[in-house]
């Protein structure tokens, strides 16, 4: 399925640069957001200011985490729908099965390099 808007929720803003340069590389059509805060994507979300064909969640992130979001999407007859992958420096098993288990779609461990994370998008969105 081809994804025209793909949302970011990760607080680290080097993540987003480098998920930019990857996503540009594989697409120059497809629209991207980054935010730093899963509290505000939610809202943002929730009251329609923002929407996306997919988010790519980090886990840990500050007020509230990748986990908590997810439980509140998914209680979201509207929002539910919109596939989420966990974007994360962790790899734990336990940890990739609790967020499936919150209704992820998938789980990505950030690559190290950025063909790596571009092959990855190339995958999801080509």
């Amino acid at each position: 399925m081809p994804y025209k808007k793909i949302l970011l929720i990760d607080d680290d803003p080097d993540d987003h640069e480098i998920f930019l340069t990857a996503l540009e590389m594989v697409s120059k059509s497809v629209a991207f957001i980054g935010l730093n805060s899963a509290h505000e994507a939610l809202q943002k979300l929730m009251a329609k200011i923002i929407n996306a064909d997919i988010i790519f969640l980090d886990l840990n992130m500050p007020l509230m985490n990748g986990q908590q979001f997810l439980k509140e999407i998914k209680k979201n007859e509207e929002l539910k729908a919109i596939p989420v992958i966990v974007y994360s420096t962790s790899s734990h098993s336990t940890i990739v099965n609790q967020t499936k288990e919150l209704g992820a779609d998938s789980f990505i461990t950030k690559p190290d390099k950025l063909d790596d994370l571009k092959n990855i998008l190339q995958s999801l969105i080509a």
